[in-house]
C-alpha cells in the first residue's frame, strides 16, 4: 500500500462521511427554498463573482457541457438576467454579463437562504451550541484551503 493511501481512523472517515451527507442535505434544503432554479442561480453567482464570461467557461467552473449551459444562459436572458455581448479582444467570442436585474434576482434569493438559516439555527440550537457551529464554520473554511 503506498505511504499516500494509508488508511483513515474509522471514526474520521464515519465524520468524513457524515459531513458530506450533511452538506448535501444542506445544499439541498436551500436550493429547495428558493423560487428560482438553482442551476440558473449558480450560473450567475459566477456571473457576480468571475465577471463577464462565455458560455464554455461557465461550463467548464460547473464541470458540465457547454450545451447544457448553452440553455440555462439562453433562460437567463430571456429573464433579463444577463446580457450578451461580443469579446472586444476575440470578436468571434460572446461574453456574458450579468445584469442588474440579475444582481437583485441574485441578492434576493441569498438573502432569502440567509435568512431562513439563521432562522433555523435561532430555533433549533442554543447559544453555546450556535458558538460551536460558529467555530465550526471557521474549521470548514480552512479544510477549504487546504
Amino acid at each position: 500500500m503506498p505511504s499516500s493511501a494509508v488508511p483513515l481512523p474509522v471514526t474520521l472517515s464515519t465524520t468524513a462521511g457524515d459531513l458530506a451527507v450533511v452538506a448535501g442535505q444542506l445544499a439541498r434544503r436551500l436550493r429547495s427554498r428558493s423560487a428560482f432554479p438553482g442551476h440558473q442561480l449558480i450560473a450567475l453567482g459566477h456571473l457576480d463573482r468571475e465577471g463577464a464570461c462565455t458560455t464554455s467557461r461557465l461550463a467548464a467552473l460547473e464541470r458540465i457541457r457547454p450545451q447544457s449551459m448553452a440553455q440555462t444562459v439562453a433562460e437567463l436572458v430571456a429573464a433579463g438576467a444577463v446580457d450578451r455581448r461580443p469579446d472586444p479582444q476575440d470578436g468571434r467570442q460572446i461574453l456574458l454579463e450579468i445584469t442588474e436585474d440579475g444582481r437583485r434576482l441574485l441578492e434576493r434569493e441569498r438573502s432569502a437562504r440567509r435568512t431562513w438559516l439563521a432562522e433555523q439555527i435561532a430555533e433549533a440550537l442554543d447559544d453555546r451550541e450556535q458558538a460551536v457551529l460558529d467555530e465550526a464554520v471557521q474549521l470548514l473554511r480552512r479544510l477549504l484551503e487546504g
